[in-house]
């Protein structure tokens, strides 16, 4: 039961006997969700002609989600049930590369769709608008190079596979409007929108929206609900029925920002050729775990299924064996694939079980609210045969802050059809650790901060601290450490090449 309820509860109940206190939490969950109802209700009559539909069928999602979540008592997982995954239950790449292609790998990709979550907005990096129109190589965009890799695909082996984007109402109006820039690629692009679900006072645990306008004091008080949303949208979009139709099977699912999540031809063909008593539904990409990766969920055995823990469901005393390198090996990429006819299936059944991520917020104006949101992975123990398989680290390359950016941006990497690739010359495979400081937080001062990218073949490690700009042609190798500190400001020279240096102090170097 939920945090706030119980202290509720437990204010109101000291003298009312125990067998008793079930029956009053169940009376009180009751008034809870029968006020959310009538609340829900006020809204709905506030809509206007065309809008009136679409909330309806999202505000459903939501009271199942609030229904559950008033039901939900202490953390998800009893520590003590959780064992590593099972051998074959995670299989590495290398076994799955090894099977080779059939002649008729055209066969495979025509049952394929390609799904990007298109949900988020560049906020963190400082731009307006959707995060996949930032240019992040050669002035191409997220979007420009997933359906350039995806016209690739098709042009050569003659194929239609087609792009999907789960946009939110954050992101859709702008991406519908660059849309009609591809329409000469040969690549069908088809769109469908999260649902839209109310923030809720921390206290009363009431939604904060007094109608369903979205601007002025209400443009804060509506979000989209996390990426485990997509099956309910895909399925409620009527998107899903007409790619059956079409016969398509399998849909692969990551985050746009991920420029290492291209189709993979060897993973396609494992899942289109298990025999059909077998059929895999769902396919998690892992990847291993390095130090900078100690939050991302791993894969667990419970209960004898496979299954998602993310770092918000394990209990505070068990936190730092999470983080762990040793006991969990690997974390999730948000890689996916999985069966269309499954997901119509557990969405017609209500059978998809995503653990309830509670996320608090704080408003402008200063109001504690909570959204409720789910994980797309996190349904992998709701599909049959899933399987873990644990990829290079080549197909996770998130772009999430400018140290990011800076590594795609440089010659670390090559551009061929959409798709990064790491550069020949680099002689170990390892990503260099980049760590740009506030002064580069957002892309357009980051990129007054550089003349052009840095030669970064041979760097290991980077780190940026304070007012610093860099030169054209600049060389950066090993381990280099640039400090300004408060007041001071560093000039990189065009042609520096730094290699193993710290450079601290004040280095201007003025026009004359």
């Amino acid at each position: 039961m939920h945090k706030n309820m119980s202290l509720f509860v437990v204010g109101l109940s000291k003298g009312i006997p125990s067998n008793s206190m079930t029956e009053f939490q169940e009376v009180m969950r009751q008034q809870l969700e029968s006020s959310m109802d009538a609340e829900l209700k006020k809204l709905l009559s506030t809509a206007t002609g065309a809008e009136a539909g679409v909330p309806e069928k999202d505000f459903e999602g939501f009271k199942k989600l609030f229904h559950r979540f008033l039901q939900v008592k202490g953390p998800s997982v009893e520590w003590s049930k959780i064992h590593r995954p099972p051998e074959d239950s995670i299989q590495p790449y290398e076994k799955i590369k090894a099977r080779g292609l059939p002649d008729s790998i055209a066969d495979s990709l025509n049952k394929l769709v390609v799904v990007k979550l298109n949900g988020g907005l560049g906020t963190s990096m400082g731009c307006k608008g959707p995060k996949s129109l930032i240019s992040v190589r050669n002035e191409n965009t997220f979007l420009d190079l997933t359906v350039q890799q995806i016209e690739h695909l098709n042009k050569t082996y003659n194929t239609d596979v087609p792009l999907v984007l789960m946009n939110s109402f954050n992101t859709d109006e702008d991406t519908k409007k660059i849309l009609q820039k591809y329409t000469h690629h040969g690549v069908k692009i088809h769109t469908f929108n999260q649902s839209r679900y109310p923030r809720i006072n921390k206290e009363s645990l009431l939604p904060v929206a007094k109608d369903l306008g979205m601007t002025g004091e209400n443009a804060d008080v509506w979000y989209p609900p996390g990426h485990g949303d997509i099956y309910a949208s895909f399925y409620n979009s009527g998107l899903l029925d007409q790619l059956i139709a079409e016969g398509k099977e399998y849909i692969f699912v990551s985050n746009i920002d991920n420029l290492g999540a291209t189709v993979d031809l060897y993973i396609l063909n494992h899942l289109v050729s298990q025999p059909n008593g077998k059929r895999c539904e769902f396919v998690m990409e892992v990847t291993d775990k390095t130090r900078a990766d100690v939050k991302g969920g791993t894969l667990i055995q419970y209960d004898g299924k496979l299954r998602l823990l993310e770092i918000a469901q394990v209990p505070k005393a068990h936190v730092d064996e999470f983080k762990s390198v040793s006991k969990f090996k690997i974390f999730n990429t948000n890689n996916l694939w999985m069966s269309l006819a499954a997901i119509k299936r557990l969405q017609e059944q209500n059978a998809l079980d995503m653990e309830i991520i509670v996320n608090p917020k704080t408003l402008d104006g200063g109001l504690n609210v909570i959204q409720l949101e789910t994980a797309v992975g996190a349904a992998i123990h709701s599909f049959d045969n899933a399987l873990g398989i644990n990829v290079p680290r080549s197909r996770f390359l998130p772009v999430k802050t400018t140290s990011d950016l800076l590594l795609v941006m440089s010659n670390l990497y090559s551009l061929e059809a959409g798709s990064l690739t790491m550069s020949q010359k680099r002689e170990f495979p390892t990503t260099p650790h980049v760590k740009l400081g506030s002064s580069f937080t957002k892309v357009q001062e980051y990129l007054t901060r550089f003349e052009s990218i840095p030669d970064m073949l041979e760097l290991d490690h980077l780190t940026v601290s304070g007012d610093v700009t860099f030169g054209k042609h600049v060389s950066l190798k090993g381990t280099v450490i640039i400090i300004a500190n408060h007041g001071d400001r560093i000039d990189i020279p065009a042609g520096s090449m730094l290699e193993n240096k710290i450079v601290s102090g004040n280095l201007r170097i003025l026009d004359h």
